[in-house]
């Protein structure tokens, strides 16, 4: 998954929102995000009035943006992975980002403006536009992705499983075409289709014109087929 992909095609029904978020209960295994320096953390809670933003940060800055936003107050969410590598001669588990400079962020269209245009300390960050379509001054908006396919976005990486890979879904094997839900193990509550990656049978979950990762390994008595 690559942050140059085209952007999303859901085109915003109220004050530029995707899909209007409704407040329901957030799924319980969605972690806190936490400031890695100062250990404040943010829980997410869903808000009428709040969006899912994707931003951009350059050179690799996703996480010292994301302390900042958090120390705001501000849910910043940045998808990561373990990975092995050798550091000192030794071999290390690493956390490293699965979609290298983009971070997703909750919060008002008002609070998305001055983090992007009025704050000092991130003249770093921007928007991730939406290519795909034009707003009332002829402009791409700011890309923001459904609330429910976010929340089904953190639930399959908040493990940091080292097995999550970024995927061309032109590159996947589908089987069955069903959409499934995961009922046991460590992507309980993960929806998404059933492919094989890597000669596995894994869960595809797909951020709309954003890309698309592969859960690790799921054996097939840990699906159920959700009923569309």
């Amino acid at each position: 998954m690559t942050a140059d992909m085209n952007t999303l095609s859901n085109v915003g029904t109220r004050r530029g929102e995707a899909n209007p978020p409704s407040v329901r209960p957030v799924p319980d295994t969605i972690p806190k995000v936490k400031n890695t320096k100062t250990g404040v953390s943010v829980e997410y809670v869903p808000d009428a009035e709040k969006s899912w933003y994707v931003l951009r940060a350059t050179y690799g800055r996703e996480d010292k943006a994301a302390d900042i936003l958090i120390e705001d107050g501000t849910y910043a969410y940045v998808a990561k992975r373990y990975t092995r590598k050798t550091v000192n001669n030794k071999q290390e588990k690493v956390l490293e980002s699965l979609i290298p400079s983009l971070l997703f962020v909750y919060t008002t269209p008002q609070k998305a403006e001055e983090y992007v245009k009025d704050t000092p300390a991130l003249t770093f960050l921007s928007y991730y536009y939406n290519h795909s379509v034009l707003n009332a001054d002829g402009k791409n908006p700011p890309m923001l992705v459904p609330c429910h396919e976010m929340e089904n976005f953190i639930l399959a990486t908040c493990n940091h499983s080292e097995h999550l890979v970024a995927v061309d879904e032109s590159q996947c094997r589908f089987k069955g075409g069903e959409t499934v839900r995961v009922i046991e193990g460590s992507f309980t509550g993960v929806v998404g289709k059933v492919v094989r990656v890597g000669g596995q049978q894994r869960i595809l979950v797909t951020l709309q014109n954003v890309g698309s990762i592969a859960t690790a390994y799921v054996p097939k008595g840990f699906l159920e087929v959700v009923v569309e």
